[in-house]
């Protein structure tokens, strides 16, 4: 049964972010017509009662308004807005766009501060943008989680960005490895960190989250790497999804396990070996596996 579906609705977007998995999508696909979409969409509703609308950057398409309405009319609970949140910082668009019936937005913020913020989207003016379209949305009541992609540039800085997104209200923040694909994994030796560097700033930046009654978790983080914060890991949690794309990915759990992802000999060992579903598969085979430790069991 698929809980979730998630629906590619272009590839244009109002960033150039340095890790995109996107990549040349923009300008190889581009604008996704509308009639495909509302079509997607039909078929997606007798498959779920959840979906997620996302890009490239949806909120920049001409008819983003219609397809939100389309999905509310067709009968779907759950509508969430995949989007990086500049237009948010329009009032009026804020408005319109919970009218039509979105009630769930997950926006995607990866630095403190503007400077590292808009370095990693190539987009002044952008941090402060998403930062004041989180405040509109919370201001009219609407849950709203944060993508935070875990990246050579920013993963000192986890904990200033789980601070500033306690102030700023959200309802959930995750860290999520950054995935060397499209643009990413172009941009492989600046973006991609060593997951022993991360781990000791991605457990502060979860404390803090913890510490503040937020919900926090982390995703395409091994669990070897998350000795005493095991609970956080998402994939445990993660909804039977669907996604609508270039093509179509039956369901992501299995295609992150058995394609998106790869383990070593090694963690058949490890006493979560059954739900831990490894880095992924580029970064164990630009690196390998030395830095993953199976956990033993509890004696």
């Amino acid at each position: 049964m698929i809980e979730k579906v998630d629906v590619k609705c272009g590839f244009l977007c109002n960033n150039r972010c340095l890790f995109c998995v996107q990549g040349n999508k923009r300008t190889q696909i581009g604008d996704i017509p509308t009639p495909d979409i509302i079509q997607t969409l039909e078929k997606a509703r007798s498959e779920a009662y959840s979906v997620v609308l996302t890009g490239g950057e949806v909120t920049i398409k001409p008819d983003f308004l219609k397809l939100v309405s389309k999905a509310w009319e067709l009968g779907f609970e759950h509508i969430q807005i995949q989007t990086n949140g500049r237009m948010f910082a329009i009032d009026d668009f804020c408005d319109k766009t919970i009218r039509a019936g979105a009630n769930d937005f997950s926006l995607a913020l990866h630095g403190h501060t503007p400077a590292l913020h808009d370095y990693l989207t190539q987009s002044n003016g952008a941090f402060y943008q998403t930062v004041k379209g989180i405040k509109n949305l919370k201001k009219r009541g609407q849950r709203v989680g944060l993508n935070i992609v875990v990246n050579r540039s920013n993963y000192r800085h986890l904990p200033s960005i789980a601070a500033l997104a306690v102030r700023l209200r959200v309802d959930q923040y995750q860290f999520a490895f950054v995935h060397a694909l499209g643009t990413a994994g172009e941009n492989f030796a600046r973006i991609v960190p060593r997951y022993t560097l991360i781990e000791p700033y991605v457990k502060k930046g979860l404390l803090i989250g913890i510490l503040a009654g937020k919900s926090v978790m982390t995703e395409a983080i091994p669990y070897c790497m998350m000795s005493g914060y095991y609970p956080y890991v998402a994939e445990r949690i993660i909804p039977k999804t669907k996604i609508y794309d270039v093509g179509v990915i039956d369901d992501y759990t299995a295609y992150r396990v058995n394609e998106g992802k790869l383990k070593g000999e090694h963690c058949t060992t490890c006493r979560f070996d059954a739900v831990c579903e490894g880095p992924w598969r580029e970064y164990s085979q630009r690196y390998g596996f030395y830095e993953f430790r199976p956990v033993p069991n509890p004696a």
